[in-house]
């Protein structure tokens, strides 16, 4: 069988350590026989001959900016069955200026709740919050998360946007405090995958810090993702 392909794409906010953090997968990725390419820019999405034999992209940019023809050529790899995954901000924060990317993943991050503003001393950590992430019915029978119960965390929880044709394999629920403005708890997907033609994506919102990365259950949810969502026999 032909060694697979995987392109890592990073940069972005410094904040989510895009370089430290993707590295804690590449060697996961190698010895899962890939051969790993990584850039340091969006630049490459425009080189539609790479993406054409590039089997999975793993992208860990927050915010940024995305040109047309570089999103064009990432989305059209993608329904061609290249596989897209990436975990917080490094995927569900991308490109926000982009409606076209925010369609093509099915999710995005609005905000992360904060603590009682009287705890709040002006650190990321005004944004820790304990949470669970709860695995869904789907969940548990899908590769990607199969055997894995619901697990806690004290991280950024992300309230997500999205629409009905995501596959939500786990979910966390954002409760009213009186502080906060909305009237009733608020429940979010927090591990989805999507079908894009006959490509695969993949979405794992925790993730803002490497301790995050390595939690036994977020990093197998991301390792699984990466082997999941790549090109497919049949899409090849």
């Amino acid at each position: 069988m032909a060694q697979r392909r995987a392109l890592v794409v990073r940069g972005g906010w410094e904040g989510h350590q895009p370089v430290k953090a993707t590295e804690l997968f590449i060697p996961f990725l190698e010895r899962n026989d890939y051969a790993v390419r990584v850039e340091e820019t969006t630049e490459i999405y425009a080189d539609a001959a790479e993406l054409a034999g590039t089997d999975l992209v793993v992208q860990c940019v927050t915010m940024s900016q995305i040109t047309p023809e570089q999103l064009a050529g990432l989305s059209t790899a993608v329904v061609a069955g290249t596989g897209f995954t990436g975990w917080h901000g490094g995927i569900a924060d991308s490109f926000r200026a982009s409606s076209d990317y925010l369609h093509l993943v099915g999710g995005q991050f609005a905000t992360h709740p904060g603590k009682e503003p009287c705890e709040r001393h002006g650190g990321e950590q005004d944004n820790f919050l304990p949470y669970r992430v709860n695995i869904t019915e789907l969940g548990r029978e899908h590769p990607v998360t199969a055997g894995i119960e619901d697990f806690d965390l004290v991280t950024e929880q992300y309230w997500v946007l999205h629409d009905d044709l995501i596959d939500v394999l786990a979910t966390t629920t954002h409760p009213t405090r009186e502080w906060h403005p909305w009237p009733r708890p608020v429940t979010s997907p927090a591990i989805w995958t999507r079908h894009w033609g006959a490509g695969r994506i993949v979405v794992t919102t925790p993730g803002h810090s490497l301790d995050v990365l390595e939690h036994p259950s977020v990093r197998t949810v991301i390792e699984r993702g990466m082997l999941w969502a790549t090109r497919t026999a049949s899409a090849s």
